[in-house]
């Protein structure tokens, strides 16, 4: 019990004291965690799991979008990719379609992965992220 409660701490605090890059980054890996329960729980035909995690998926792209400052043409670019991986979590979900699943948690990890080499870069030579 203690330590679950060190542990939220913990993860508050992480989330208070992060920069927008940083956070945007959980978000990525949350949605990248998520879609990989949704996957798991498709596999094992647990539909209401694979509903739920699916769901919390959708709600991270919502706020990834959410976060676009459209006044930068590149947010268009990254608002069709967000609204591409929301209609294929929703029509895999609509169909237990786990090909399309497996097609929303590879753009996920593509877009946290590029997301991460792009801090990489912002931070220079001296930074890692490993």
């Amino acid at each position: 019990m203690a330590y679950n409660m060190a542990a939220k701490a913990y993860g508050t605090g992480k989330v208070e004291t992060a920069t927008p890059a940083e956070l945007t980054l959980m978000l990525y890996e949350g949605a990248v965690k998520f879609c990989n329960i949704a996957v798991v729980a498709l596999e094992k035909k647990d539909y209401e799991k694979t509903n739920t995690n699916i769901q919390k998926c959708r709600n991270i792209i919502v706020e990834l979008t959410s976060t676009l400052d459209m006044k930068y043409p590149v947010a268009e670019d990254f608002k069709r990719m967000y609204d591409y991986i929301f209609a294929l979590l929703t029509e895999a979900n609509m169909n237990k379609d786990m090909e399309l699943l497996n097609r929303a948690l590879g753009e996920l990890r593509d877009m946290r992965d590029i997301w991460k080499e792009v801090m990489k870069r912002a931070r220079g030579p001296q930074f890692s992220l490993s």
